[in-house]
């Protein structure tokens, strides 16, 4: 049998739950033509490049299947006539790979780029603006009191 990927976009008010019973039902039109669903992934609730129904997020899943051309028509179509899917997208591909899909794989790279201590905060200008009253008690300005004060104070 061929092997199809489709990708689903629904709406963002629904639940993550609402979005895996959306995949249920590709699996049991799937099923019930003598195929499977063998891919199955989340890819979370996502930003659309333009709004879509009104919509600036949506849910993103990802299915890989194998079944008849048949039964991956009959998905389409439901998939069309339900509400709360925006968009959907089916590729027939030669092999379904089992690893994370590339969108999983960039979400872990993310998560695991070190986003620790930075560098020490530069002093002065770059600062919030929050202690620009107490001026004389920077660094800057002690040392050169201090200097003044022992340049008068050898002078006198």
């Amino acid at each position: 049998m061929p092997l199809y990927e489709t990708v689903l976009i629904a709406r963002n008010d629904l639940t993550q739950a609402q979005v895996e019973a959306i995949a249920d039902q590709v699996g049991e039109i799937v099923g019930g033509a003598g195929g499977e669903v063998r891919k199955r992934e989340y890819w979370g609730l996502r930003g659309l490049a333009y709004k879509i129904k009104k919509n600036r997020k949506a849910h993103y899943m990802l299915l890989g299947l194998d079944c008849t051309a048949a039964a991956e028509k009959e998905v389409a179509r439901q998939l069309g006539l339900h509400e709360d899917v925006l968009r959907h997208m089916t590729l027939r591909i030669e092999t379904i790979d089992d690893a994370p899909s590339a969108i999983l794989a960039k979400r872990g790279d993310d998560r695991e780029r070190d986003r620790g201590f930075r560098g020490p905060r530069p002093a002065g200008r770059f600062s919030s603006g929050r202690g620009r009253e107490r001026g004389d008690d920077r660094e800057e300005f002690r040392a050169r009191q201090r200097d003044d004060a022992d340049a008068m104070g050898g002078e006198e």
